[in-house]
């Protein structure tokens, strides 16, 4: 089923950064889990302290901090889309 709606310019950029932007973390995401679940392996591994757990804790928090980034908790993406269309409607008028 094809949708034939013509979308605007900033419509098509503002979505194609979106899933760019979600693309990012989920390569992220895969990153930390290949590269700590190795960290476990070696401190598993070497038996005695398991130091593996500081790389997580700190690479978990920048994940953490960028899926927060990404997906908009806690963050006004509402009110940042309503003041974008309010300066696109100002614009549209004084340049009609």
């Amino acid at each position: 089923m094809e949708n034939n709606k013509n979308y605007s310019t900033e419509e098509y950029l503002a979505a194609k950064k979106a899933v760019e932007e979600r693309l990012g973390f989920y390569v992220h995401l895969a990153a930390y889990i290949l590269v700590n679940g190795y960290f476990v392996f070696l401190s598993v591994r070497s038996g005695g302290y398991f130091w593996a757990i500081w790389p997580m804790v700190g690479w978990g928090i920048g994940l953490a901090f960028h899926g927060i980034g990404v997906f908009g908790f806690f963050n006004n993406n509402s009110w940042k889309d309503k003041q974008i269309h309010k300066e696109l409607e100002k614009r549209r008028k004084f340049n009609l």
